[in-house]
């Protein structure tokens, strides 16, 4: 029986009435302290949260910056957790750090291995490119370094041509670091006697972590390693989890008191309501390679964020009765299981159907909606047999039926990791199809780079001929790669240049350094739609720097991407603007015959790079066969058409 008393008066922190259900990712259970107050409106958020992942990842284009819900959890993840931490202390004095960590291992780890062993199971059975590195990936996934593994093997963020089956992974590390760190760090903060100091040193440490990502990720089109790097780091990714910590310690110095005037409360729900508004459309403006989203776009959603968690956290919050409305609630406490379960489900659905073509609007949803659906089936699964009754505490009449589940959840995680493991192929056929493109390029090299003569006269061209492989400079990325060795075979000497996660951005500078060096040739040939939009202005800028007398050719985009419609539709537009530009359609002529390419269904393989190749000498014979232009002013005889 309890002792009447100021630290047994207050309920246990880890009693299941006043825990956090452990990640940044579950709902809260009301917080009571003295006055029997709980955290609000947390739900709704995360909801907002898990619904712009579920769109950013499952339906291509539809939230192009959706990934910033990541950000929002974070900040969620250091406001809830600090605030539970100081309330703690408060009340007892000190922070119990083992029995802290113990809950989030029982409130992250059961649905993690579950998520982890079934996913490496299937992957297994399926085998090919879904088993590419699975090897770090468990281990990263199982030891809440995920993120760091990706820095150390260079894993591309930004592309995501070939994305890892755990790959998510990378922020359940970046919180768990953040679980394993910080209350040591926050007892060091309560020592000191002033409470601005604390908030000041926490502020500081967010402000230098978000200037360290714009610093670290530099121009992501021109170094997507870097800014990938940038985005996987803690320390450079973790000011969403130091602001929400700081607004928790601000908020444990605020007096408790009315809301004020129903003027002042109403303009504080409305700017609440216009900062979760305003990260909706936040996500429809920032892209994953775009430098805004480095350089301050990422620091405005944790901004937004916190407007919200303060217009919400009121005694008299109208806000808070949307946020924590039923169909918000019961997403945000099942988030946690949503972004486990999503990101494998497309990965294998994608790797499974094959025959589909996701690069059309139409079909990408479709594979969405059901991995959407599969998600959700499996989220609520999930929630109420396996994290509900872990999330309790252990009582006697239940520990033994406990450990024996988890005990056979280990035992079926070993199983599958092992025989992944031991399936897994050294690099995807899409790489084996790459490194074979940069070896035949590597090899023609230095003899396509050689600079052009200048006291020899190019030869005059014969209409209807094709250009010679000598005449033609090509600049691509690594599709174009890929289809190397078809394309000297086709065009003997051609000059290529192309490299993996290039885009249509970095043209004009490619393009003027050619021209500076004399190794730009009368004949060129662009393929960059593969990784992302592309603005109409840079393809007049390079028309431009090629100028009238160069031909130019376009390659078509075709991947399962939500940006190559748009992509395709601003490379037939321009063609039609110049004379001396062309469209090769690489994706209409690849349409048909998916099965040639590599099954992220972007790279071609031997015969996909034969069609990659004529379709482009198809645009070359095009040009070729245009009638000579009217010279007028030598012809003044002759009438010029109206």
């Amino acid at each position: 029986m309890e002792r009447t008393g100021r630290r047994s008066s207050a309920p246990r922190l880890d009693d299941e009435t006043t825990a956090i259900r452990g990640s940044m990712f579950q709902t809260p259970r009301p917080v009571e302290s003295a006055d029997a107050r709980r955290l609000p409106g947390l739900d709704g958020l995360r909801a907002l949260a898990i619904v712009l992942v579920l769109a950013y990842h499952l339906f291509p284009g539809l939230a192009p910056g959706g990934f910033l819900g990541v950000d929002v959890f974070l900040v969620v993840s250091g406001y809830l957790i600090t605030t539970l931490l100081i309330e703690e202390h408060a009340r007892s004095g000190r922070i119990a750090l083992r029995r802290f960590w113990a809950r989030r291992a029982r409130r992250l780890l059961p649905a993690l291995v579950l998520v982890v062993a079934v996913s490496a199971g299937l992957a297994a059975l399926m085998g090919g490119d879904v088993l590419v590195g699975i090897g770090w990936q468990l281990v990263g996934a199982l030891t809440f370094s995920y993120n760091w593994f990706s820095i150390a093997t260079g894993a591309d963020y930004l592309t995501q041509t070939s994305p890892e089956l755990l790959r998510h992974l990378w922020s359940l590390a970046v919180e768990e670091q953040f679980y394993l760190l910080w209350p040591v760090a926050l007892l060091a903060l309560l020592a000191i006697a002033r409470p601005g100091i604390r908030i000041a040193v926490v502020s500081a440490l967010a402000a230098a972590s978000a200037a360290a990502m714009a610093l670290v990720a530099g121009d992501p089109a021109l170094d997507t390693a870097a800014a990938s790097a940038a985005y996987f780091s803690t320390l450079t990714h973790g000011f969403g989890l130091a602001a929400g910590a700081a607004l928790a310690l601000l908020r444990s110095q605020r007096a408790r008191g009315g809301d004020g005037p129903a003027r002042a409360r109403l303009l504080t729900d409305a700017l609440g309501v216009l900062a979760g508004l305003g990260l909706v459309g936040l996500s429809l403006v920032l892209t994953i390679d775009g430098a805004a989203t480095y350089r301050g776009g990422l620091v405005v959603a944790v901004a937004l964020t916190l407007a919200v968690i303060a217009a919400a956290d009121r005694p008299q919050s109208r806000l808070v009765s949307v946020l924590d409305a039923p169909l918000p609630r019961w997403v945000g406490e099942r988030s946690y299981g949503l972004y486990l379960w999503h990101w494998p489900l497309i990965v294998l659905l994608g790797a499974r159907l094959t025959e589909l073509d996701r690069a059309s609007l139409g079909e990408t949803w479709l594979l969405g909606v059901i991995a959407l659906a599969g998600s959700v089936l499996l989220a609520a699964a999930s929630y109420r047999l396996v994290e509900s009754p872990f999330r309790r505490a252990p009582r006697a009449a239940r520990a033994v039926p406990l450990r024996a589940v988890a005990a056979a959840g280990v035992l079926a995680l070993l199983a599958a990791s092992s025989t992944a493991v031991a399936q897994a192929p050294p690099r995807s056929e899409a790489a084996e199809l790459i490194a074979t493109g940069q070896v035949a390029v590597a090899e023609s090299q230095r003899r396509a780079e050689r600079p052009l003569p200048r006291d020899e006269e190019p030869a005059a061209a014969v209409a209807g001929t094709l250009p010679s492989g000598d005449e033609i400079t090509a600049i691509g990325d690594s599709v174009m790669l890929a289809a190397a060795p078809q394309l000297q075979e086709r065009f003997p000497g051609i000059a290529i240049d192309a490299v993996v996660s290039r885009q249509m951005r970095q043209a004009p500078q490619i393009v003027r350094a050619l021209v500076e060096s004399d190794r730009l040739r009368d004949t060129v040939v662009l393929g960059l739609g593969t990784n992302g939009p592309i603005d109409p202005e840079t393809l007049h800028e390079v028309r431009a720097l090629l100028g009238p007398e160069r031909t130019l050719v376009l390659v078509s985009a075709q991947a399962p991407r939500g940006w190559t419609e748009g992509v395709n539709a601003h490379l037939v537009d321009f063609a039609r603007t110049y004379r001396l530009v062309e469209l090769s359609d690489w994706r209409a002529a690849i349409s048909p015959q998916l099965s040639l390419l590599a099954p992220d269904q972007i790279h071609p393989g031997p015969t996909g790079g034969q069609v990659y190749t004529e379709t482009l000498a198809a645009a070359l014979q095009r040009i070729a066969d245009l009638p000579p232009l009217v010279d007028y002013e030598a012809n003044p005889g002759l009438q010029r058409p109206r």
